[in-house]
C-alpha cells in the first residue's frame, strides 16, 4: 500500500470521549482505543498507511502494553493503513467482517470512486487514493456475523453490521451509555471536504463519504438502524465526536432526510 506523508502536528489526541474511550485524529481520520475493566484494551481502526509510529506512541503512553486486537470498521485505505504493521509489532489479530475479506486478502480492490459526488477536494483527489487489494495475511480473523453480536475482544459492546459504505462495514454500540463508534456509516464533518473542514468545521451530521460509498440503499438502511438505538454519544471515523441529548434527534433527522442530504445526484456512478 502506498505511503502518505503526514505532518506530525496533524496527530491530535481526543481524550475521554466517553468512559474508557479515547481517540487519535490523524490528518482527517480517527482511530479509537477502548479500555476494558480487566485492564486490556482494543484498537478500533488503524489509520493511514504512514501512521504506525503515531498510533504506537499514543497507545504506549496510554496503556504501556499491546491491545488484545485491532478491530476494523472496514477496509478502506484510511482505516486499514498500518493494521498489518502494528499487528506484527504487537503480535495481535486483526478482526474484520467476512464481507470485507476479499479486499483484505489480496483478492479484490474496492470499486472506482465516484469523483463527481458532492464536490470538495477529497472527491477530486479520490482517484489517487489506494483502493487495494491488500493482504493482511494470517493476522486477519473474522468478526461474528450475527445481528448485534458480542465480541470477546470488545466486551460490553455489540457489533452492528452496517453495510452500504462498504459490504462488510461494521459499527459498535455500548448500551450502558448509548455510545456508538460508527466508522464511516456517517460522519460529523462534510466528508467530501475533510481537508478543508476537519480542523475548523463545528461537528454536525453528514452521510458517509460519497465518493467511496458502495450501495446507497444499504447505507440509508444502516443509518436508519443506528438511529433507532437513540445514541447519546457518537464517535465517527471522520470528524469530531458528539455527545448530548440532541444527538439522537439529529441522527433521526439524518436518517429521515438521508436521500436529500447524503445521496449524490449522480448515484448511477456511485457503485
Amino acid at each position: 500500500m502506498d505511503r502518505i506523508e503526514l505532518d506530525p502536528e496533524l496527530a491530535v489526541p481526543m481524550e475521554e470521549i466517553a468512559p474508557r474511550v479515547q481517540g487519535l485524529r490523524i490528518a482527517f481520520v480517527n482511530v479509537f482505543s477502548v479500555l476494558h475493566v480487566d485492564g486490556s484494551w482494543t484498537l478500533i481502526d488503524a489509520g493511514l498507511p504512514s501512521s504506525e509510529s503515531r498510533i504506537q506512541n499514543w497507545a504506549e503512553k496510554q496503556f504501556g502494553c499491546p491491545p488484545n486486537a485491532i478491530v476494523l470498521t472496514h477496509g478502506h485505505f484510511d482505516h486499514v493503513g498500518c493494521a498489518r504493521t502494528l499487528a506484527d509489532i504487537w503480535q495481535v489479530p486483526i478482526l474484520a467482517h467476512p464481507l470485507e475479506f476479499p479486499y483484505l486478502t489480496g483478492r479484490l480492490e474496492y470499486p472506482k470512486p465516484n469523483v463527481g459526488a458532492g464536490g470538495g477536494l477529497m472527491s477530486l483527489m479520490s482517484p489517487l487514493y489506494p483502493r487495494g487489494p491488500i493482504d493482511l495475511g494470517d493476522r486477519l480473523k473474522p468478526l461474528p456475523t450475527e445481528t448485534a453480536a458480542a465480541l470477546a475482544d470488545l466486551p460490553g459492546w455489540k457489533i452492528m453490521h452496517t453495510p452500504g459504505h462498504t459490504p462488510g462495514h461494521v459499527s459498535f454500540y455500548r448500551r450502558e451509555d448509548r455510545m456508538l463508534l460508527v466508522g464511516d456509516a456517517f460522519c460529523t464533518t462534510k466528508p467530501e471536504s475533510f481537508f478543508e473542514a476537519a480542523l475548523f468545521q463545528q461537528p454536525e451530521l453528514h452521510g458517509p463519504p460519497a465518493y467511496f460509498t458502495w450501495d446507497w440503499n444499504l447505507a440509508r438502511e444502516s443509518v436508519q438502524a443506528l438511529s433507532q438505538l437513540e445514541p447519546l454519544i457518537l464517535a465517527p471515523g471522520h470528524g469530531k465526536p458528539l455527545a448530548g441529548a440532541s444527538v439522537s434527534e439529529n441522527l433521526k433527522n439524518l436518517a429521515a432526510r438521508f436521500d436529500e442530504v447524503a445521496v449524490p445526484s449522480n448515484t448511477s456512478e456511485a457503485r
